[in-house]
């Protein structure tokens, strides 16, 4: 008898430091249906393997069974899409090298590919996005950490070993702020969310003059947008500098792949015109000469949830198909 699967979708999965959100995604970008759960509730690896897979074949089985399904794509700070691991992240509870895709594709059963958190959004923008029908882009994700995925005549670039792209890490001062990754000076600690906090707080501690910020025991980035929004001067400052080291920064970036624009994501890219209009300056003042003028900036039209299970849908249809019940 002739047997017939027809496999039009895939599962897409964000593992984030508070949330890991999953969900099925049809050949269209359609999400079927989406879920999350709190990541650390499972600090233990294999805990965590094993709750994710249950929860992904319950999902799967709920919304038109296990055998519609093609694949898993799974985005992840420090995630490697070549090694299909997670590489000694500094902030998420399972340290040294996790081999991520082999571990759930031996509980699920099917092909399973990895990637950082820049990579897959990279990936959602060139299929779904803003970067739609571009060749040369570059997208930056600035949140709590800051990560970038670059595109070179149509294909991500990720490097030799997969670690391509991490802006974040790039020194703009080598006196500056001591990073997570043991270096100084690191753009991450001027322009991700807590840099940018940490900018904050330097500041009102320099200086008398009266801002809303000095209300709140915990700074946010949101915080310091709406006080932005409602005329604070302090907190204007501070995204006014935050945004020039920025420029600088990526200006180099550029410098070296030519993009035909930058599209940026995350958290700290919700301060609009607070923090790129003093980036925009600052990288026309600073990029290549030939460039200047026409490399665009542009903010993703996802939401994070968006962006991290689109992205990572579209990782999954990049593995070769596999599966254990063959």
């Amino acid at each position: 008898m002739l047997q017939y699967t027809s496999k039009r979708r895939v599962v897409g999965v964000n593992i984030g430091l508070d949330t890991t959100s999953y969900a099925i995604v049809d050949v269209r970008g359609n999400v079927i249906a989406q879920d999350e759960f709190p990541t650390l509730e499972h600090p233990n690896l294999n805990e965590f393997i094993t709750y994710l897979s249950e929860r992904l074949v319950e999902i799967m089985e709920e919304n038109g069974g296990y055998d519609t399904i093609r694949s898993v794509g799974v985005g992840v700070m420090s995630g490697n899409f070549v090694k299909g691991s997670i590489e000694h992240s500094p902030v998420l509870p399972w340290k040294g090298e996790v081999p991520l895709a082999t571990l759930l594709r031996d509980q699920l059963g099917m092909a399973v590919a990895v990637g950082n958190n820049a990579h897959i959004r990279a990936l959602g923008e060139h299929v779904f996005g803003k970067a739609h029908g571009m060749s040369d882009f570059i997208v930056i994700t600035l949140g709590p950490g800051m990560g970038s995925c670059s595109f070179s005549n149509g294909r991500p670039h990720l490097g030799n070993e997969g670690f391509a792209g991490e802006i974040g890490h790039v020194c703009v001062n080598p006196k500056g702020r001591l990073c997570g990754c043991g270096s100084q000076g690191c753009l991450e600690t001027y322009c991700s969310e807590e840099g940018i906090i940490l900018t904050a707080q330097k500041m009102m501690n320099k200086s008398d003059k009266p801002s809303e910020l000095r209300l709140y025991d915990m700074l946010t980035i949101d915080l310091i947008i709406q006080a932005c929004e409602k005329g604070d001067e302090l907190a204007r400052e501070v995204l006014r500098r935050s945004g020039e080291i920025l420029g600088m920064g990526i200006a180099n970036y550029a410098s070296v792949m030519n993009p035909e624009a930058i599209i940026f994501t995350g958290s700290v890219s919700h301060a609009g015109h607070w923090l790129f209009d003093s980036a925009k300056q600052a990288f026309e003042e600073n990029v290549f000469h030939n460039m200047r003028g026409k490399v665009k900036f542009l903010t993703s039209m996802f939401t994070d949830m968006e962006q991290n299970v689109l992205g990572a849908s579209v990782l999954a249809w990049q593995v070769k198909e596999y599966s254990l019940f063959k």
